[in-house]
């Protein structure tokens, strides 16, 4: 069976130029003897707005492998498939991200939960979990409520796990199953009960994507309280735990933290509970990698900076349409925005300072870093007029990219 590693780390190259600059980070945190297994990870609708195909990661993922000699795992990610859009990515993907997010709340029928409910009689009553202070009480008015809201989701599921399965062949790939892109996140219990719902349907996952209390947006910060997300976490540790002995789950199976990336105040907590735990992690930082591009675009100054600054006048003009799609995972204050006018007096410093995610600078702004983060649909349409300028200020971008993967993200998690 294909194993993801103990700690794992979801990367995004949107433009597939800065697959060598990703993979440099998990170099140098196994130069100090931590083995993080970098997860290329591309979505439908990044494809699709790009005007790639999932087969243009792969290539740039192992060519990245083959130029700098890396010789642990590494893994492709169809990052939040369906049904409809799991085709295109069979044969380059060995790393799949069900997301079933938008089957929650449908109708699964009395019958179905009626006999989940049956099957799982026995965690009725007040069920006990080690490493969880108080026992979870479970009705079974508890276990009908969960099955009657995640169970449809838990069916859809297998129906795309098995369909993977029948072209790429049983324990040949690695399957996560997300449902983080939803309203409410899902409980400590309600995660047991759903982790029960995918065991039903023989998905033998590695990762589960919950929602985690707080907000996740993309590029900034979390925005919650650190103390409940933490006992969160250390709860849903525990669940995993207990799930995959009691429901015969894969041993590796462990918790995906999506839009991980820039979560500075939470990674302390995450550190110190897989630490104390000896559980794994894998973490999704997949649009930093994009920003980090811009940023490396405006310190090369020039044509570079003049670029950097015309994708957020372009941005800024299409804001409706670049927001629409994240807007559950973005928070952005139009009248924070800086204006054109002042944008454009900016030399390199002061764009950078304004986008590089340093939340104690004076002069970040997280409303222009998120408006960026979702702009990259415009890069998209400067075609190779962009990936021209990606090449010309290579050296810069890629020490950008290294140096925010390895010192903000995989150093405080990992290293």
């Amino acid at each position: 069976m294909l194993t993801l590693a103990k700690y794992s780390l979801g990367v995004g190259d949107r433009f597939a130029h800065q697959a060598k600059a990703q993979l440099q980070a998990c170099i140098l945190a196994a130069e100090q003897g931590v083995e993080v297994i970098p997860v290329w990870n591309k979505s439908n609708r990044e494809h699709t707005i790009i005007g790639t195909e999932p087969s243009a990661t792969r290539i740039a993922a192992d060519a990245a492998v083959r130029e700098l000699g890396w010789t642990k795992p590494y893994h492709l990610d169809a990052d939040h498939i369906r049904l409809e859009t799991v085709d295109r990515f069979l044969a380059p993907c060995d790393f799949f991200t069900i997301d079933v997010a938008d089957s929650i709340g449908q109708e699964c029928g009395e019958a179905a939960a009626i006999a989940f409910a049956d099957r799982h009689a026995k965690l009725v009553g007040q069920l006990a979990i080690p490493g969880i202070e108080q026992p979870f009480a479970i009705s079974r008015a508890t276990i009908l409520g969960v099955a009657k809201k995640y169970l449809k989701a838990a069916h859809d599921a297998g129906a795309i796990y098995r369909k993977i399965e029948v072209a790429k062949g049983a324990g040949n790939f690695i399957t996560e199953v997300s449902m983080d892109e939803t309203d409410s996140p899902q409980t400590p219990p309600e995660l047991l009960l759903i982790l029960a719902a995918l065991a039903d349907e023989g998905i033998p996952l590695q990762t589960i994507a919950p929602k985690f209390t707080g907000r996740f947006n993309k590029g900034v910060d979390y925005v919650g309280d650190v103390h409940q997300f933490e006992k969160e976490f250390r709860d849903d540790l525990a669940v995993i735990a207990f799930a995959v002995k009691e429901f015969g789950l894969p041993a590796n199976l462990k918790l995906s933290v999506h839009s991980g990336s820039d979560k500075f105040s939470i990674y302390a907590p995450i550190r110190k509970a897989i630490h104390d735990t000896g559980a794994g992690l894998h973490v999704k930082t997949a649009g930093t990698t994009w920003l980090e591009e811009v940023i490396g675009l405006a310190e090369s100054g020039g044509a570079g900076l003049e670029m950097a600054k015309a994708i957020y006048a372009k941005a800024l003009a299409k804001k409706a349409e670049l927001c629409a799609p994240y807007a559950s995972v973005i928070d952005i204050d139009e009248h924070r925005l800086p204006s054109l006018e002042r944008v454009g007096d900016w030399g390199p410093e002061q764009f950078i300072a304004a986008l590089q995610h340093v939340p104690t600078h004076p002069a970040f702004n997280p409303h222009f870093r998120q408006l960026l983060h979702v702009a990259f649909k415009v890069a998209a349409q400067m075609g190779d007029e962009y990936l021209a300028m990606l090449k010309e200020c290579e050296e810069t971008i890629a020490q950008n990219v290294t140096h925010n993967l390895y010192d903000r993200h995989v150093k405080p998690l990992f290293v």
